[in-house]
């Protein structure tokens, strides 16, 4: 027997949630509309069965809505959502800087420099998915080292619906993003000086206060939609 990695194969249902993910992602299952789901089980070539158990799942995840008598509908963001996603995302992440800070050595500090410096180039070099990668890196450091794979799972999957959702607008929003950076640069000098408290209030007030970002939000979750 040789040995290598072992083959992971999926379910189908896993394959159908894919697939309905990346529809998401890139725009193509229009929100607020109903799925016709005759039509997706008889082009995906499959059952209602995994097609039916793959929406349960994105309805947890909150990116479809099943009703009984009416059917599915990809589910839309209004600004009460992407609030409340905010005070839970800035909620979660910042418990982690607090927990984390302390722990953090001369090394994370440069990593996390080289991150940030990465992310502002991928801004100024229009590089969407560059920057998406960096920007992640960067709050995933401190979920990845606080260590509580629940906690990860909910920010990734709350991200996911915010960033997702919005995904159709595919260039960066360059005053927003900048403005995020420096955000970021903050949090790593807060924590380099020891002020653990205050880098992980200023992530959760500042970096994702829905106050401080409302008109970034409104900017580009709303007027570019007319």
């Amino acid at each position: 027997m040789t040995q290598g990695n072992p083959i992971i194969v999926k379910s189908l249902r896993e394959q159908v949630y894919e697939y309905l993910r990346a529809e998401l992602k890139r725009g193509s299952l229009d929100t607020g509309a109903f799925l016709d789901l005759n039509r997706l089980a008889a082009d995906l070539g499959i059952s209602r069965t995994p097609l039916r158990d793959a929406l349960i799942q994105l309805e947890v995840e909150e990116f479809v809505t099943i009703s009984p008598r009416r059917g599915v509908a990809v589910r839309s963001l209004d600004l009460r959502d992407i609030q409340e996603i905010y005070q839970l995302v800035g909620a979660l992440e910042s418990a982690a800087v607090l927990a984390v800070g302390p722990t953090m050595t001369p090394s994370d500090f440069v990593h996390l420099k080289n991150l940030a410096y990465r992310t502002r180039r991928a801004i100024d070099e229009g590089d969407h998915e560059g920057y998406y990668e960096s920007n992640y890196a960067f709050h995933d450091f401190f979920l990845d080292r606080l260590g509580n794979g629940r906690i990860s799972a909910l920010v990734h999957s709350k991200k996911q619906q915010l960033y997702d959702w919005n995904r159709k607008f595919e260039r960066l929003h360059v005053n927003w993003e900048h403005s995020g950076m420096n955000e970021h640069e903050e949090v790593i000098r807060l924590l380099e000086t020891g002020a653990f408290q205050e880098a992980a209030a200023y992530l959760r007030d500042v970096h994702w206060g829905f106050n401080v970002q409302e008109s970034f939000v409104h900017q580009v979750y709303f007027q570019e939609q007319g």
